[in-house]
């Protein structure tokens, strides 16, 4: 049964409008207002979204591009419902990203021609994208681990061998040549492994069902991962002593080996990106609904073009990485902060210091809050 979400703040329209959805054989879900049908959309995921222009607290303008903000909600089809009928208000909210416009008084009839174009035409897209996703899924689940790790693990084997404490002391000079092997194919490797999660976390967001599953849970408690993780990269890069760490206890929304993914990512930026003897700091605390974890350096910072450039579809340029230093670490830690409902921001001076900023979902905050009283269905 389609799920179709009603926002308005007029009882009486509201409730008419979910009885005529339901007379058809829709589930109607309801809001009196656009912050509320925020809370529903998010939590409830329905296939269509009619919301009124004009409320209170948050207009239909606001509640549309709030719903775009986020990657679980950006591709809910929306309809406004509205009493204007100017051409110059309905150009201006087709072209904040409505798929079109219902005006009052209207018919029941054309309520439900509406919403049946717009369902048909979701399904339609959706399904094109699915065959998409398939072969997407087939190309890296099974052609690029096969072909890119095998030689690897046998670049990674040989060096193994050659490092081992059974080699003849006499043969020093094979011993450097097998740890140069043995960088590179690690090196590799972690490249790989980072293209096959981030297009992983790429399949995620088309798929509003997996994201609200990541959003569910399960919780992990931060501060223990920070600094163990923060600890390892801080000595594997030879730095221990520039680390510094301020940590608080908390518990956030995400799966343990994502969290660690995430915070190792961040922390290899700081260390690689910032000179020796400069400080790296690290500091994790909690708000009212999220966790938060910092990450500071004085090294060579970032303009502002080259943030907003993170996650552009121009990101494996060879390019991009030489020029500006970004790999994919940083998109997918913001990747992984936005399907998990929070997010990652960075505050950077070029030439003097980046500040990078994880916030994820509490543990009990990850679901936003309960159904309202006014939802029918």
């Amino acid at each position: 049964m389609k799920k179709i979400l009603v926002i308005d703040d007029d009882a009486a329209i509201q409730s008419l409008t979910v009885k005529a959805l339901q007379s058809r054989g829709y589930q109607a879900l309801s809001a009196a207002d656009g912050r509320e049908g925020l809370e529903v959309a998010r939590k409830y995921l329905p296939d269509l979204i009619v919301c009124d222009v004009q409320m209170p607290t948050m207009d239909g303008y606001q509640t549309l591009n709030a719903l775009q903000q986020d990657p679980v909600t950006c591709t809910i089809p929306f309809i406004f419902l509205t009493a204007l009928r100017d051409q110059q208000h309905i150009r201006f909210g087709l072209g904040l990203g409505a798929d079109d416009y219902l005006t009052k008084p209207f018919t029941v009839n054309e309520l439900i021609n509406v919403v049946n174009i717009r369902l048909e035409k979701k399904e339609a897209i959706q399904r094109a994208s699915d065959r998409k996703l398939t072969e997407l899924r087939d190309s890296i689940g099974m052609a690029l681990p096969h072909e890119l790790l095998t030689p690897l693990n046998g670049i990674l084997g040989l060096a193994t061998v050659l490092l081992d404490e059974q080699t003849p002391p006499g043969a020093l000079e094979a011993r450097e040549f097998a740890r140069s092997i043995q960088a590179a194919a690690l090196r590799l490797h972690r490249l790989i492994f980072n293209f096959i999660i981030y297009s992983e976390l790429e399949l995620i967001v088309s798929d509003p069902k997996r994201i609200a599953e990541l959003r569910k849970g399960p919780t992990t408690t931060v501060r223990e991962i920070v600094e163990q993780t923060a600890r390892e990269r801080a000595e594997s890069s030879a730095r221990s002593g520039d680390l510094q760490l301020d940590l608080e206890e908390g518990t956030a929304v995400i799966a343990a080996d994502r969290f660690r993914k995430a915070v190792e990512e961040l922390v290899d930026n700081a260390f690689k990106f910032s000179r020796l003897g400069s400080p790296i700091r690290i500091q994790t605390r909690t708000t009212d609904r999220h966790c938060v974890i910092q990450v500071s350096d004085l090294g060579r910072g970032m303009t502002a073009e080259q943030i907003a450039s993170i996650g552009a579809h121009m990101q494996f340029e060879r390019r991009f990485y030489e020029q500006q230093g970004a790999g994919l670490g940083l998109i997918i830690a913001r990747r992984l902060a936005e399907l998990h409902g929070g997010d990652l921001t960075i505050d950077s001076i070029p030439g003097e210091q980046t500040v990078v900023q994880l916030s994820l979902p509490k543990a009990g905050m990850g679901q936003l809050g309960t159904m309202p009283a006014a939802t029918v269905g």
